[in-house]
Formats: C-alpha cells, structure tokens, sequence
C-alpha cells in the first residue's frame, strides 16, 4: 500500500467519525483533479464548478459505502465518470472573448503578435475538436493526456481491461489528431 493510500485511509476514517475538517482536506487533495476532468469535459467554468460540486457531494454521501476496494482516487474517478455522463446532451458554452486572458503575461504592443489570443486560438481548436469525439474518447484523453492519470488507475475504475483502455486511448488519440488537422 502507498503512502498515499495510507493517507487517503485516514482521511476517510476522518470523515466517517463526522470529522468536517477532514472532508475540507480531502476536496483540496483532489479538487484540481476533479475539477480539470470536468472542465474538459464541460468546457464552461460556471457549469464545470456546478459539476464539481455535485461530484463531493455524492462523495461525502458516498464515504460511508465506500468500501476501499479500490483507490480512493480511483472510486473518485467513477463518480466524475458517471457526473458527467448523467449531463451530456447539455449544451456547452464556449469561452467569451471579453473575458480576461488572465495571467498571460504582458499585453502585446499594437500590430505585434499578439500570443494571448493565438494561445485562445489554439484552446479553441483542441476543445473544438474534443468536443466532436465520443464521450468515452473524451473523458479518457481529459484523465490520461491532460491529468496525467495512469492507464491502470483508467482500467479500474471503469472496469476494463487495461488492452481496451490504452486501445481506446490511442484511438482517442489518433481521432483528435485528425480533427484538428482538418
């Protein structure tokens, strides 16, 4: 067993006594993953938050059936899995061009290059384009590619063999490279 998972066990023990604090420390562990799976899958921030949201709700009423046969970011990995399937079909909204380019760097001199809005050009393009692939493609190329989760940790928690996950994978892949050379 990992440190992590020694970690993870304690935390929950924490949050079946009834331990608030615990459960504060345990969405920090895992917000940025939770919410950067969603994000692209939803691609809009205000309904990705929503998302998310429900994703630690359904953890915190889920906590005590959890029955640790799996890793807890693994079990994690299921319920944004199923959150996100249970909304597709929901229209997504693409990002504004008067929001703020945030934390870009400089803004670029009149009639230079102006890299924040080829970087918005580019991100278009990708969400674009992974918004034509299946679901499945989706949520495998936003874990695996853009999350760095591992081909083993995807094979278990959505209960196929680790050859389907890397075969869908690299299909997801090779579809997304496609599109976006259209």
């Amino acid at each position: 067993m990992h440190n992590d998972d020694l970690a993870d066990d304690g935390l929950i023990q924490r949050c079946r006594s009834g331990d608030d604090r615990a459960f504060g420390e345990l969405v920090a562990k895992y917000q940025n993953l939770v919410y950067g799976l969603i994000y692209r899958l939803a691609a809009d921030r205000t309904h990705a938050e929503d998302l998310a949201q429900d994703v630690f709700l359904r953890i915190h009423r889920g906590l005590p059936y959890f029955r640790g046969e799996a890793r807890l970011s693994t079990w994690i990995f299921r319920i944004v899995q199923h959150v996100c399937v249970e909304t597709r079909g929901k229209r997504r909204v693409n990002l504004s061009l008067d929001q703020p380019p945030g934390d870009r760097g400089p803004r670029s001199e009149p009639g230079g290059p102006d890299t924040a809005f080829a970087d918005l050009e580019l991100r278009d393009r990708l969400e674009k384009a992974m918004a034509k692939l299946p679901e499945q493609y989706r949520f495998l190329i936003a874990a695996h590619y853009l999350r760095g989760v591992r081909y083993e940790a995807l094979a278990e928690s959505l209960n196929l063999p680790l050859g389907t996950i890397k075969t869908h994978l690299y299909r997801a892949k090779r579809r997304l490279r496609d599109l976006l050379d259209t």
